[in-house]
């Protein structure tokens, strides 16, 4: 009977020496994980509250354009050096519900989704996050820390300054990053003295700046221009506007 409890013991003494190094390697590659879980966020919250008062020196796409390039055009400007209406063109041809929603457009993408397409359902916001803090291409993963950095990022961030990073790294043309160089690139002039009509013209290439041009429109850069003046100025009327004019 004792030799019997002996050999009991040593077994169990064996299966709990066999568990306690797994049971401790887990342990500590879960603590490794969620350390990790909390220094990226830590330097994306950190990321997010410093973009939000220094101007984003260059962003990924732009700096691959700029070496596959050999540079890039870009010129920073504040929103207040911009003319009114390049903002107000911007928000009608890309998100004419940017002052309404906290970054995610819940109504476009359930469109989008129903007519089978995801263009269109990107809001400025989720532009931002995408182009500063993220890299090109689509993939479900990108989308996904995209979608769950845009509402921190519109928790932080006004919509004015939200707005004014959009408007500052935009592409425009290829190698042409922003609304001065792209101003001066097709018209010749600022930021801040473009008309109606020219900014127009710019936020019709926003959806695709390499195969439209905003100085030689073809006729479907014109009707779409055509719609964005008319836009602008319905925004301007009925209070969408008022988020991110005057601050």
């Amino acid at each position: 009977m004792a030799t019997k409890t002996i050999k009991t013991t040593k077994a169990a003494r064996s299966a709990s020496g066999a568990t306690g190094p797994r049971r401790g390697l887990f342990a500590r590659l879960r603590r490794v994980f969620w350390r990790g879980v909390l220094i990226v966020f830590g330097l994306v919250l950190f990321g997010i509250l410093l973009f939000d008062v220094v101007n984003p020196p260059t962003t990924p796409y732009m700096f691959s354009e700029g070496r596959r390039l050999g540079g890039v055009q870009q010129e920073w400007v504040s929103m207040e050096d911009i003319a009114p209406v390049m903002p107000r063109s911007a928000v009608a041809a890309e998100d004419a519900n940017f002052c309404l929603h906290w970054g995610l457009d819940v109504g476009a993408i359930r469109a989008a989704m129903d007519a089978g397409a995801v263009r269109g359902a990107s809001t400025i916001s989720q532009q931002v996050v995408k182009n500063v803090y993220l890299w090109q291409g689509r993939s479900w993963v990108r989308k996904g820390i995209e979608v769950t950095l845009t509402p921190l990022m519109e928790a932080v961030w006004t919509k004015h300054r939200i707005l004014e990073v959009y408007l500052n790294i935009a592409e425009f043309d290829e190698g042409v990053f922003g609304v001065q160089a792209a101003s001066q690139h097709y018209f010749g002039v600022d930021a801040r003295d473009l008309t109606p009509v020219q900014a127009a013209r710019l936020a019709a290439v926003l959806p695709d700046p390499k195969g439209r041009s905003a100085s030689r429109p073809s006729a479907a850069v014109r009707r779409r221009a055509a719609q964005i003046v008319d836009g602008a100025a319905t925004i301007a009327a009925d209070g969408r506007a008022t988020c991110f004019q005057g601050g």
